[in-house]
């Protein structure tokens, strides 16, 4: 992983052209990536007709850009969001260095990479998908994260219960009975675990949020990505397990997160 991103060259108008007749909205954009990261020309080759097959532009090549650092991203894999970017720096501007962070359906472990290189303290991330999981232990163990296999907070050392300053959680959002009108790059492509978020969308984070009091440190922050639609419903959420709860939100990069503070007794 690099902590910042290189000029990549113009790609060849070939490139832009078979990636825009094959329905790529940035059809630019990812022919430089795809242009920069193939070794030669045959690479480059299997990495179009993968691309315009389907197959979402992180997966090809193998990472995603995300808060200016290249993040490793494995096929079957979660790929990051533009939007959790957002997540990811109303975090790091809560997190001093030193502090204990910990990272709930970590996926890559996109949101963790950032606070740690920015904020360097403590950390662990956790996810239920063992392919995440070796994903994000590849994101993650150069910079002393610590990345454990399975649900939520159930494989975290219980040493770190009361003392969590940063908690994230960028779980499962989508309601099941909208999981058919995902773009086919998210539906046919990710795991459904890392997709489905019950009926309303909430389960996880209902379940993040009630158990969250027990490991936060007092004046820990818990910090949840969800819709604009479901705001209302996870700010309740938050606030009935006993955290102070507040809203904030980016318009351009149509992000909702909620905060959630442990009062310091």
């Amino acid at each position: 992983m690099s902590l910042s991103l290189s000029p990549v060259p113009p790609p060849p108008a070939f490139l832009v052209s078979a990636l825009r007749a094959a329905g790529c909205v940035f059809a630019e954009d990812e022919a430089r990536v795809l242009h920069a990261s193939a070794r030669d020309p045959a690479e480059l080759a299997a990495m179009v007709e993968r691309r315009t097959a389907g197959l979402p532009l992180e997966h090809v090549v193998g990472w995603a850009e995300f808060c200016g650092l290249r993040i490793a991203v494995d096929p079957g894999v979660f790929v990051p969001r533009r939007r959790t970017e957002f997540l990811a720096r109303q975090a790091l501007a809560r997190t001093r260095p030193g502090a204990t962070v910990v990272d709930l359906c970590c996926g890559t472990g996109a949101v963790a990479a950032v606070l740690a290189a920015r904020a360097p303290g403590r950390l662990h991330a956790a996810d239920l998908d063992p392919a995440a999981v070796a994903c994000a232990r590849r994101n993650l163990a150069p910079l002393g994260g610590e990345v454990h296999e399975g649900d939520l907070y159930d494989p975290l050392p219980e040493e770190l219960a009361g003392r969590v300053d940063i908690l994230i959680a960028n779980g499962p959002y989508v309601p099941t009975g909208d999981l058919p009108l995902l773009p086919s790059e998210a539906r046919d492509h990710e795991r459904q675990l890392a997709l489905d978020g019950g009926k309303d969308g909430l389960d996880v984070l209902r379940r993040v949020a009630e158990r969250a009091p027990r490991w936060l440190a007092p004046g820990g922050r818990l910090f949840v990505e969800t819709s604009e639609r479901q705001a209302d419903t996870a700010l309740a959420a938050v606030r009935a397990a006993g955290l102070a709860a507040r809203l904030v939100e980016d318009d351009d990069l149509y992000a909702t997160v909620v905060v959630g503070t442990r009062t310091a007794r």
